[in-house]
């Protein structure tokens, strides 16, 4: 009897730590307005290929991290990522099966909805209201995604993440 086994634990939070290193990387001020949701798009990448594995309990950890990180109020990005990853996974089958220009589009969405829920908080929290640049992220993360489900997919294949 064959047993079921689940590979590449590892290389799924390696990448998670990757995004975020890529958060924390220091950038201009103008540049930083430029800069993609890199842990937004790989929690939607592994929803998406796993979602038996990568699910809303890790959005909410890895939303939990980013807080942290951030230095905002903690829970913020954590329910915005646990809601992405649970739309993921209700749509995950349907997704799988668009052409990559439209998983950009839905990507854009996604991203776009987790940045409405950062601005609601923040916004209920009495913090200062972002600029109109806030909402270039989805777009840049949507020019982005075709490159990171590609390297993400290159990724799982050679170490046969399952």
């Amino acid at each position: 009897m064959a047993q079921l086994r689940h590979n590449g634990g590892g290389v799924i939070i390696m990448t998670f730590v990757a995004a975020m290193m890529l958060v924390m990387v220091p950038l201009w001020d103008w540049l930083e307005a430029l800069r993609p949701s890199f842990v937004a798009m790989v929690l939607i990448y592994w929803t998406l290929a796993l979602p038996e594995r990568v699910g809303v309990t890790i959005g909410w950890l890895v939303g939990l991290l980013l807080d942290v990180v951030m230095g905002v109020l903690l829970g913020v990005h954590a329910a915005a990522l646990a809601l992405v990853a649970y739309l993921v996974i209700k749509v995950h089958q349907r997704m799988r099966q668009f052409p990559l220009w439209q998983q950009a589009l839905s990507v854009m969405m996604l991203i776009g909805l987790q940045q409405m829920i950062v601005l609601w908080v923040k916004g209920m929290s009495g913090q200062v209201t972002e600029s109109w640049w806030y909402w270039i992220t989805p777009v840049t993360s949507m020019l982005l995604w075709p490159w990171v489900f590609g390297l993400l997919r290159t990724i799982r294949r050679h170490f046969h993440v399952r």
